[in-house]
Order: C-alpha cells, then sequence, then structure tokens
C-alpha cells in the first residue's frame, strides 16, 4: 500500500507578525489599509504553562490593531503606507522584551528536541525506533535542531552506535535521492551514552551531555523506553529526577506490556505518577499507528453510505482478526509469561474495536476521541469463559520440513498451558451495538500472516433472488474488508449478476488497492507514532483510565483460564487454528470471513 504523499507535517517555521496592504475607495476618498496579523507565532515545543502565560502577556506593550486605515492621497499614497508601517513597527515590543514577556524565544532556531531511546542496543531499537526517525528526517518532519541519544547498559561509543544504526536504514523505495548524504547526515546527529537504568548518577551525566548539544536553547525531551516492563519504573523516576527539561517540555514514550492485569497495571501507573504527569506519559500501541486503523475513522464518518449503517441494525457481526505464519521462535521465554490475549487481543485488537464502535466525538480532539473509546469499553459485557477458545500449536512436518511445537522453545516450560491462539465472543451492552458479536481470532503459527477487520452485513429483507443463491444465505450477504496488514486495501463484497442471458448472480468486489491506488510507500506505524510524541498529538496514544477499562475487562477471564488450567486445544503449525474457534463462531450463526476463497 502506499501513501497519500509523504507524511503530513506541520510546520516549525515561525512568523511573527505579518502585514499586507491593500487600498481602497470610500465616499471617493482613497485609503491605504494595512491588515496586521500576529497569528504566525508557533507553538509547538512549548511547554504547556509557558504557552499559557504567552496567550496571557504575548500582548503587552503592543498596538492591538487588525486594521489600521487613514486617508491618504493617491500621490503620496506610498510613502503614507511605509509612514504608518513604521509607526506600527515602532510600537512593536522588541524581539528580547518579548521573549521576556511571553516566557519563550520568538526565534525558532532557539528551541530543541532531543530524543533518547533507552535500551538503544536492543532488537526494537535497532529495527524500529531509529529507522523511524531517519524516515523522519528524510522527510523532513523534525525540526531543525534535534538530537538523537541511545542509552544502554551496553558500552559503545558514538561511532559503533552509528555503524549499528546505519545497518537498519533505508530510504523510501520512491524516494532514493540523496539517500547515501540524508543518512550520513542524520548520522552524525545521533550520539549515545552507557549507564545503568536505576542509576540516578548515569543519568545526571547524560543530563550534561544533553545539555552540551542543547546548546542554551529551549530544551525539550522525549524519552522511548524501549527496555522490559520490570524497569520501567526505575529508569522513569532516574530521568525524571536527573534529566528533565529545565525549560520546556519532558515525555516519556512507554511501550506494552502495560501489566498483565488490572492490578499490576493499577501499580505500574500508579508508579509511574509518582514522577510524571498523565499528559506526560505516552502509552503507545503501534497498531493505532497503521493506515488502515487510522483511516478507520475518516472511512466511517466522511462517507454518508457508511455512517447509518455502522449500527445492529445493518451489521450481523464484526470480526477482528489477527494472524500470523510463525511461532515464537527467538522470544519463546516472554511470550510465556503474557500469552497471546495480553500480547494481542487486550491491546492491539481492543482498541481497534474501540475505535470502530464509538460514538461521533465531538471533535478530533485526543480527549474527545479517547473519552468516546473509554465509553466503548465501560459498556462491553464481561467475557465468559465459555465465549472463549484456546489453542497451542504442535510440531507439524509439511513438505518434507519439520515445524516446531510451542514447548520445543527451549525457553518454554514443557508443560506450558500458556495459549498461542485465542479466540473470543464480545459485546457492547449500548444503544448502537446491542447483540452484535463482535468476534475476535488472534493466533501464531497459522496458515497465513494478516490483519483484518470484516464487518458482515445483514441480509436484504425478502431478497427477490434468494433463490439464485440456493441455502447458502452468507453468499448473499454484503462484507466490507479492511485489510490493515499485509498488501493493504478496503474492499466491499457484492452482489453482481454475471454477464448473459440468465440469471446467474456472482459475489464480487468493489476494491480500494492501495499499492494499485497510491504511488507513495506507507509510512510505518512508528513513525507517525513518534512525530505525534513530538509534536504533543495523543490521540492515538492510550490514556491510563482507558487501559484500567480494557484490563478490567479481560482481568477476569485471564484469572479463570490460569486458575482452572484450561487445556488449550492443540492445532499443527501452520494452520488455521483449533476447531473450537469455528464452533464459537456457529454458536453465534457467524461463519468466519479469512476462510473464504477470495483474497
Amino acid at each position: 500500500m502506499a501513501a497519500l504523499s509523504s507524511i503530513h507535517c506541520r510546520s516549525y517555521s515561525y512568523s511573527p507578525f505579518l502585514f499586507s496592504s491593500s487600498s481602497s475607495s470610500i465616499n471617493g476618498q482613497q485609503f491605504q489599509r494595512i491588515n496586521f496579523s500576529s497569528s504566525g507565532i508557533s507553538k509547538r515545543f512549548l511547554p504547556a504553562k509557558l504557552f499559557s502565560q504567552s496567550r496571557k502577556n504575548s500582548y503587552h506593550g503592543v498596538v492591538l490593531m487588525q486594521d489600521v486605515a487613514m486617508p491618504v492621497n493617491p500621490v503620496e499614497n506610498e510613502a503614507s503606507f511605509k509612514k504608518v508601517k513604521d509607526g506600527l513597527l515602532s510600537s512593536i515590543t522588541s524581539a528580547e522584551e518579548l521573549k521576556e514577556t511571553a516566557g519563550f524565544d520568538v526565534n525558532k532556531d532557539e528551541s530543541t528536541v532531543i530524543i533518547t531511546v533507552v535500551g538503544a542496543s536492543g532488537d526494537l531499537a535497532k529495527k524500529k525506533i531509529f529507522p523511524a526517525l531517519f524516515a523522519l528526517y528524510y522527510e523532513d518532519c523534525l525540526p531543525k535542531h534535534f538530537t538523537v541519544f541511545g542509552y544502554a547498559r551496553s558500552k559503545m561509543t558514538d561511532a559503533e552506535l552509528r555503524n549499528m544504526v546505519s545497518k537498519t536504514l533505508t530510504c523510501r523505495i520512491d524516494k532514493r535521492e540523496n539517500c547515501g548524504e540524508k543518512m550520513d547526515q542524520f548520522l552524525k546527529r545521533c550520539f549515545y551514552d552507557s549507564g545503568q537504568y536505576d542509576s540516578e548518577e548515569n543519568f545526571t551525566q547524560l543530563d550534561k551531555k544533553l545539555k552540551e548539544h542543547e546548546g542554551g536553547r529551549l530544551s525539550n525531551r522525549l524519552f522511548y523506553l524501549s527496555i522490559p516492563p520490570n524497569i520501567f519504573i526505575d529508569a522513569v523516576r532516574c530521568a525524571s529526577m536527573s534529566a528533565s527539561s529545565a525549560n520546556g517540555w519532558t515525555r516519556v514514550i512507554v511501550e506494552k506490556p502495560f501489566g498483565r492485569d488490572s492490578e499490576s497495571s493499577a501499580a505500574l501507573t500508579k508508579a509511574l505518577k509518582q514522577y510524571l504527569e498523565e499528559d506526560q506519559i505516552f502509552r503507545i500501541d503501534h497498531y493505532l499507528g497503521k493506515e488502515l486503523v487510522e483511516n478507520l475513522s475518516v472511512l466511517r464518518f466522511s462517507n454518508l453510505i457508511f455512517e447509518p449503517l455502522w449500527s445492529r441494525q445493518y451489521i450481523r457481526n464484526v470480526q477482528l482478526i489477527f494472524s500470523e505464519d510463525f511461532g515464537t521462535e527467538g522470544r519463546g521465554g516472554y511470550f510465556d509469561h503474557y500469552g497471546i490475549i495480553r500480547d494481542i487481543m487486550q491491546n492491539h485488537l481492543l482498541q481497534i474495536l474501540a475505535l470502530f464502535a464509538m460514538e461521533t466525538p465531538v471533535s478530533l480532539d485526543a480527549e474527545d476521541i479517547r473519552n468516546e473509546k473509554v465509553k466503548v469499553l465501560r459498556s462491553m459485557r464481561p467475557i465468559r469463559l465459555e465465549d472463549v477458545v484456546i489453542g497451542q500449536y504442535k510440531s507439524h512436518i509439511k513438505g518434507g520440513i519439520t515445524y516446531p511445537a510451542y514447548t520445543d522453545d527451549k525457553t518454554v516450560p514443557k508443560d506450558s498451558l500458556t495459549p498461542t491462539f485465542a479466540a473470543a465472543a464480545l459485546f457492547i451492552d449500548n444503544a448502537r451495538w446491542d447483540g452484535v458479536p463482535f468476534l475476535m481470532k488472534a493466533g501464531k503459527a497459522l496458515h497465513s500472516k494478516r490483519a483484518e477487520i470484516r464487518v458482515q452485513f445483514r441480509h436484504v429483507p425478502g431478497n427477490l433472488y434468494n433463490r439464485n443463491f440456493g441455502t447458502d444465505l452468507d453468499r448473499a450477504t454484503n462484507e466490507l474488508v479492511i485489510r490493515v496488514q499485509p498488501d493493504e486495501a478496503i474492499y466491499l463484497k457484492i452482489n453482481n449478476k454475471v454477464p448473459g442471458l440468465g440469471m446467474r448472480l456472482d459475489c464480487s468486489n468493489l476494491n480500494l488497492h492501495y499499492a494499485a491506488r497510491y504511488s507513495k510507500e506507507i509510512p510505518d506505524a512508528y513513525e507517525r507514532l513518534l512525530l505525534d510524541a513530538i509534536e504533543g498529538e495523543r490521540r492515538l496514544f492510550i490514556r491510563s483510565d482507558e487501559l484500567d477499562a480494557a484490563w478490567s475487562l479481560f482481568t477476569p477471564v485471564l484469572k479463570e483460564l490460569e486458575e482452572k488450567k484450561i487445556i488449550p486445544e492443540y492445532y499443527p503449525y501452520g494452520s488455521r487454528g483449533p476447531v473450537g474457534a469455528h464452533y464459537l463462531a456457529a454458536r453465534y450463526n457467524v461463519k468466519w470471513g479469512d476462510l473464504g476463497a477470495e483474497q
């Protein structure tokens, strides 16, 4: 799939005072009108307190006029305009006075952003974070003065970090010009400092290095915690106490998992809030940054043909499907502690469900959208154990190749009951979705790799063409499919007459295939989320009450599964998953949409 255009980047330029002029005639007398505007002041990278202060005080000593008009003779028109303009400028507070009054430097070159990747030597940093930062730099989405710092326990020089990072950087397929030059420029902005995650002394040393690169400018700092969750709090404490910005904003991106149940999640949130305000915490779920997920609200709220249909009256069921065609190779130890429900369903799929099912928000403001998502989560019916099917993949021989079982992983206990597959039926008890089953399915080592949303509509009442479909009524229903990955697409299944003299019906797709429609390469989800964090946009990040509501939904059934030691149904590596998932769907008169032949 390709993007509509290069990433939309907000301008960091600063244009404090703008003048324009126009002539007009009133009662036969000519006037010169001077339009004066100060709306160009950029608020990007301002801490909330400073911005608030600037709104109150920034006009001290300034002539507050939108228009100045005075009669002039046509011959003196140009000279009069210059005189009035000069008079206005002389009454405006100087840049230095404005800086002192408003609390920030009006010069764009006097602010800087430093992104510190905590855990810089890990796989996530190498494969996702550094490449995403380079892509933003390549697209000119980062401010003029930015620096990237790597911080980890490993001993490493700046040159060694740059060498490590350079191996993972790539340019857009459609934008290869000056690729090598851009990489060199980006790598020159990358630096490294080693230290312990729980050492305030080490973070104080990091702070000194950050200040050297800030050079006295307004300091804004973003810390990305690419580290195991058990050391989140130590790193946040040290960063907050010893390496926070003194005069700008400080933000922290926290990677999932956010605990493993309601209790541990609440404890993590409480500990984080000892050192950070809620608006400083950016809980990242990279699925929310995917192009098709972000397009959900656009598809629904800006297309009249969909919005009226988005309810129980027309929708029969909604399916959220996630599958991977590989196992837990390399991360079995981590995965065994969480399982597929915590790893995929409680966060990725539930977040997509909340976006899909929410009511129309008051605006596109982050808080308005997140408020509606929380309402959906709080309206959901508690999940019953009988509405959940779990499975675990076993060894399988296919094409002469032996594929390992989950418990063949040396880091996984031989008697592990951790599910690598789960399917569940969820319900939203509100007026819009009452009685509509939302079916989730997620698994590893399945027959294909995909993530998609399938919306199956109800049958046409009194359909004149029922006899043409025989007994397979599923063929007679429309289905909207949003394929999140791979090969991103949106398509609508419709019934259509096959050309010919007879009356034979066929199911066809109205297909928006992104790769065919758009020539631009799609940005990675981490690019969008990192840019949003830098700009302070929280719409795609998870709020604490949203997290609480999500865990409240899944914690009871997770505890029941573990306390009763429910044995997962075993399925062969590379298969379509446990048979139990099909029985679960059939119970609600649903057929999994990904089992059809069309792709």
